[in-house]
């Protein structure tokens, strides 16, 4: 996954042509080193959903304008807005869950 910043956030996420899980994470927390591989594997499986991270020390602006309070949480953006957030750590399938309307299944593209 790619790191956005508060300068690139716009035109990463906010205008992205696809939806875009943001990993609000930081270099101490224990738990986000626990979540990056399964939001890595979310990626590898999905290609219709763009995965970045984005460092909150790095980046207080973003994480401010968003309310981000708990670390990790995985937003979910898209038109330009966040639409569904996941904070805290949590198993893939509660991911897959939460972004359901976004995440396309394998045999999705294969039904008629």
């Amino acid at each position: 996954m790619r790191a956005v910043t508060d300068a690139s956030f716009e035109r990463d996420v906010l205008r992205s042509p696809r939806p875009v899980v943001v990993d609000f994470w930081a270099p101490w927390c224990g738990p986000c080193k626990a979540v990056e591989p399964i939001l890595t594997a979310l990626a590898a499986a999905h290609a219709e959903v763009e995965f970045v991270r984005m460092d909150v020390d790095a980046n207080p602006l973003t994480a401010a304008r968003y309310r981000v309070l708990t670390l990790p949480t995985a937003t979910l953006f898209d038109g330009g807005g966040p639409v569904a957030a996941v904070p805290g750590a949590r198993r893939r399938q509660e991911y897959e869950s939460a972004w359901a309307e976004w995440l396309q299944t394998p045999d999705e593209g294969s039904q008629a």
